[in-house]
């Protein structure tokens, strides 16, 4: 393959450039075609977005032309050669030019499911997240789950894996490096085989798969250079880089004491049945920053603290935000005697992980002498990915509040029972269902969601006497959740003295909004445009580790998009080593351009 840079793209005749553009969209050279109209291309990542937004215009009829344009894995035109050079070298990457008899039979079987299904062939990146080709398994793993898929949503996903194979032939074509990207997700891999189940990702707090993951962000902390690496109290590992004015082992404490620090990092346990990417993304993107300052022998105006904290998804124990909270000074001391389902207590947990608890109070940070707090995260959501944007700028973290209740009628005979007679809780609650999901929808950045709906002893033939149910309601501002709140539980009331029925409700957690310091969002902001990506705002639906920073100080979060329609919370939970990469060049911009 013939090779060339950006700036003789950017340069080449019309002609010429479609002939270098030449293959990355199957068979449908228009789309190169309209985006070399728009020349010059700020960067490669402009490059890619603007082909996405092209075809995203183009309408569903030329989306499907394009779609159906693509040739089925391992199908008739793989077996009579006649592929394009492009399609023939990815699914030789992925072994599937060397399929075994069943192998082949089952491909073509769900294949044909698909096709008769959607109207368009199945298609993915064989290619996969990092580049290196998906294996077989994996590749017939995704058809039969996506076989079950609605076409709208398949539609959609075949789309965007019709982009990242474009994008993966432009980095061949440009010689484009991802390196950082790639030794990001590469230790993201390896930090994920550590777990407490062998058959999927689950680390909680002060397990031996825990204690496995610090040590190894420790030593990863210091392989990387880390002036100063520990592991604190409360498990989280802290790692320090030094400012240009205090990183000789002879500077006094005085001067390290007087310069600002930067602080990063994000949490490194995670739930049940995980994604390897939640939280541990915001540890090895400034890591990385670091490894190249330290490799250039550069320094910063201040100094940065990266921080893997040990706790926040609460699955050990009910202390969530346990490691970012302790940096507030937020411990209760009666956490201590929290029990597991061993019954082994907190502090029996960090007693046998040779944590001192005595000096849990000194973790606590002094606000003066930090900048702020930035934390990058993999969105957990469809948003970035459904826009074809790898980043996104948090503007806040959304206020949320929640509840347990229930609604109490009367448990009676399904079949001698009238319709008008009845004191049914769980059609009560189905009511409420239906107005909370209306309400929300009223405005783009509310969410409501009932988690829990259980009937208690419910039987096939017995009008249900009793539903337990749960609400969980966010929202960008503390108003605009009260304000949703409100409405909720005033339609709630509504319901039930209509249907004759009393209720219950308790609030079981209420957490402020945390809106991103307008200095370091506009960091991020220019640390999005100098990839060349436009800025897009949105909210955090999710709690993270900043929000408990924001308490003390200044805090601000960079999206990252998640794959599979960012699903996360789930071992479906990915990222490209592309959108790695240009997470870290912008957290690099926002480090060089931070001062003091």
């Amino acid at each position: 393959m013939t090779t060339f840079t950006l700036d003789q793209l950017n340069s080449a005749s019309p002609a010429h450039a479609l002939q270098m553009l030449d293959g990355l969209y199957e068979h449908s050279p228009w789309i190169a075609e309209q985006a070399l109209a728009q020349r010059p291309f700020q960067s490669v990542a402009h490059l890619k977005h603007l082909m996405c937004t092209i075809v995203s215009q183009a309408g569903l009829a030329a989306q499907l032309q394009l779609l159906r344009a693509h040739p089925e894995l391992a199908g008739k035109a793989m077996v009579d050669k006649s592929l394009t050079a492009e399609s023939n070298n990815e699914q030789n990457k992925a072994g599937l030019t060397q399929c075994t008899p069943e192998e082949f039979e089952k491909i073509q079987f769900l294949n044909q499911q698909y096709n008769q299904k959607f109207g368009f062939p199945f298609i993915l990146a064989v290619r996969g997240p990092r580049g290196e080709g998906l294996s077989k398994a994996e590749i017939i793993a995704t058809l039969e789950r996506r076989v079950k898929g609605h076409i709208d949503f398949e539609r959609d996903e075949c789309l965007r894996n019709v982009h990242r194979i474009a994008e993966i032939r432009l980095n061949d074509k440009l010689s484009h490096s991802v390196a950082q990207g790639n030794a990001v997700w590469d230790q993201l891999k390896s930090l994920a085989s550590h777990s407490e189940n062998p058959h999927n990702l689950t680390v909680t707090y002060l397990t031996p798969s825990h204690l496995a993951c610090a040590n190894q962000i420790k030593n990863d902390m210091q392989q990387a250079g880390c002036d100063e690496v520990k592991i604190d109290a409360v498990g989280n590992v802290v790692g320090i880089y030094y400012a240009q004015n205090t990183n000789s082992s002879e500077t006094s404490e005085l001067l390290k004491q007087q310069t600002l620090t930067l602080l990063t990092g994000s949490h490194y346990d995670t739930v049940r049945n995980a994604g390897r990417y939640d939280g541990r993304l915001g540890i090895y993107v400034p890591l990385a920053c670091v490894a190249k300052l330290q490799q250039q022998q550069k320094r910063l105006p201040y100094q940065l603290e990266i921080v893997a904290f040990a706790e926040e998804e609460g699955q050990r124990y009910p202390a969530t935000f346990l490691g970012s909270g302790e940096l507030t000074g937020d411990f209760p001391t009666q956490w201590l005697d929290q029990q597991d389902a061993n019954g082994i207590t907190m502090r029996q947990a960090m007693q046998d992980a040779n944590l001192n608890i005595q000096d849990i109070p000194a973790i606590k940070r002094d606000a003066k002498k930090y900048i702020g707090f930035v934390e990058v995260h993999i969105e957990q959501g469809p948003v970035l990915n459904e826009l074809h944007l790898p980043l996104g700028v948090v503007h806040s973290i959304n206020a949320s509040v929640r509840y347990k209740g229930v609604v109490q009628g009367m448990a009676s005979h399904a079949g001698t029972t009238p319709m008008k007679s009845r004191k049914d809780a769980a059609v009560a609650v189905a009511e409420l269902m239906l107005y909370t999901e209306q309400r929300a929808r009223q405005e783009d950045d509310c969410v409501a969601t009932v988690g829990i709906l259980n009937v208690p002893n419910g039987s096939i033939n017995v009008v249900p006497g009793m539903c337990e149910f749960s609400l969980d309601l966010r929202a960008p501002s503390n108003d605009k959740r009260d304000r949703l709140a409100q409405d909720v539980l005033q339609q709630l009331q509504v319901i039930t003295q209509t249907r004759g029925l009393s209720y219950e409700l308790n609030e079981t957690m209420r957490a402020s909004a945390a809106p991103s310091n307008s200095s370091l969002q506009q960091h991020i902001e220019n640390a999005v445009e100098s990839v060349g990506l436009p800025i897009f705002k949105m909210p955090s639906g999710a709690g993270h580790d900043a929000m408990k920073l924001h308490d003390i100080m200044p805090q601000a979060m960079l999206f990252v998009r998640g794959e599979n329609s960012g699903i996360s919370h789930n071992p479906l939970e990915s990222s490209t080593n592309d959108d790695i990469e240009l997470a870290i060049q912008a957290f690099e911009f926002l480090l060089t351009e931070l001062k003091q």
